[in-house]
């Protein structure tokens, strides 16, 4: 197995400068990895003004007996003291939401893990469903969608499960979900499967199969080949693995955002791109500077998921995303100030407001 492990850079902590700004903070903590984002809001969207990332692998061995490991436990803790730190430098923070997905979904052990979080943390963890997990991927995909394609499939390749979501976008530009399908595996729980340094091809097709008949249950509900085929859908993938493909298709010498978010590459690309990464071998994937040893296994792991997609629907291009539920949560939080501040302002002084709150209190209904 790779290194837990991975070196980075602590932080960067400053003074901050825009001392009248409103901020908001939103983690992701995944199966792998814990990720913070701190951004102020904008027009239209946000502003981010500082992230921070770390693999934790917090999952790594529930596949055995569903309970986090107290190694894990105590990685995550400390990761989490590092990103307590970074918003203190940008307090006070007027919004927050910190959530946690598939490993702490599927843990017995959970309430000791947040007990432990809110002891040496003192932040409260809120573990989402799989369904509010493809909700706020969705969520914060939205900037990528295709104004002219009303439809979109995104996928969030997970570390512990994978969320798959069909989207509508509705002639008064509103997006609703209307369907979504969780695979319960992700990359560190197939990569944990398949322990060897380079997947079998039979552990490579077991997980192909297995997807499949999953998709084919999704398909034969809400007939998406067909839709993908008459291109009336936009398909959209958020994931690490996903950003790998980027940066290895436009050949980086490292990895960078800005090139790869919005990037669309072809469905014969993706293949390309993934036939080269499993030609790399673990070694390969290890020098890659895109990939690294914390990313070796994850990655043909993900690879796996993503080639079952592209021989159940006849995907012609996929968008990279790299954004999602951090995005999603900061897009959510934001929109409901906005729309608070917008009813104070316009309703709350006008005549029938002041009196039903007169009404009220007469009543001691206030």
């Amino acid at each position: 197995m790779a290194k837990v492990f991975q070196k980075q850079t602590k932080p960067y902590l400053h003074k901050r400068k825009d001392i009248d700004a409103e901020h908001y903070a939103a983690i992701d903590l995944g199966t792998n990895s814990c990720r913070l984002v701190i951004a102020t809001p904008t027009p239209t969207s946000f502003h981010v003004v500082e992230t921070f990332s770390k693999i934790t692998r917090l999952g790594e061995g529930i596949i055995k007996d569903n309970e986090l490991s107290k190694a894990a436990m105590r990685r995550t803790v400390n990761t989490l003291k590092v990103c307590k730190q970074v918003m203190d430098e940008y307090a006070p923070i007027v919004q927050s939401r910190f959530v946690a997905t598939a490993a702490c979904r599927r843990a017995k052990n959970i309430d000791e893990f947040l007990n432990m979080i809110a002891k040496e943390v003192g932040i409260h963890l809120e573990i989402i469903s799989s369904k509010e997990e493809a909700r706020l991927a969705v969520v914060g995909c939205l900037p990528l969608l295709n104004r002219h394609i009303k439809r979109a499939l995104i996928f969030d390749i997970g570390g512990g499960s994978t969320e798959i979501s069909l989207a509508r976008v509705t002639e008064e530009g509103k997006t609703f979900i209307e369907g979504f399908v969780s695979l319960p595996y992700g990359v560190v729980t197939i990569s944990e499967a398949f322990p060897k340094q380079e997947m079998t091809s039979l552990a490579y097709n077991t997980i192909i199969e297995r997807t499949h008949k999953i998709l084919e249950d999704f398909d034969s509900k809400y007939h998406i080949y067909e839709a993908i085929q008459r291109q009336e859908i936009q398909v959209i993938g958020t994931s690490g693995t996903v950003t790998v493909l980027g940066a290895v298709h436009l050949g980086l010498p490292r990895y960078n955002r800005s090139a790869v978010d919005g990037l669309s590459i072809s469905g014969t690309d993706v293949e390309n791109v993934i036939n080269k990464i499993k030609n790399m071998g673990d070694a390969g994937r290890r020098k890659h500077r895109c990939i690294g040893p914390s990313k070796a296994d994850l990655t043909i792991s993900g690879c796996a998921i993503i080639e079952s997609l592209l021989t159940t629907f006849p995907i012609a291009e996929i968008t990279i995303a790299d954004r999602g539920i951090r995005e999603g949560i900061l897009l959510d939080m934001i929109h409901h100030s906005k729309q608070q501040k917008f009813y104070k302002k316009h309703f709350r002084r006008h005549p029938y407001f002041k009196r039903k709150r007169d009404d009220s209190r007469k009543n001691g209904l206030h």
